[in-house]
């Protein structure tokens, strides 16, 4: 499997090699040469990411246990209840 180096230095790594070693776009690969001058290609460890900083709200997500269904706070919050005394309201879903 002979290929052409771009001037840039740059070679694509043929598929096959790339299944073999779980390479896909977005990964680095680390050359090393060994003692009989043999240069070894392996998939590189995962890129380091900065962790997300967590917003001030974060640890309150998902936390308030009311007891009410989502519609029912939706109903609340949108003053159903006290639109429901109006006789030419209807109430959503009805």
């Amino acid at each position: 499997m002979a290929h052409q180096v771009t001037v840039k230095g740059q070679v694509t790594i043929p598929k096959k090699v790339r299944d073999y070693l779980g390479i896909a776009a977005g990964n680095g690969v680390e050359f090393e040469v060994d003692a009989q001058g043999q240069v070894l290609l392996r998939k590189a460890g995962a890129r380091a990411r900065r962790a997300p900083v967590p917003s001030r709200f974060s640890a309150l997500r998902g936390t308030r246990k009311t007891g009410m269904s989502t519609d029912d706070i939706m109903n609340l919050l949108r003053g159903y209840e006290e639109d429901a005394k109006d006789p030419g309201f209807r109430k959503p879903g009805k």
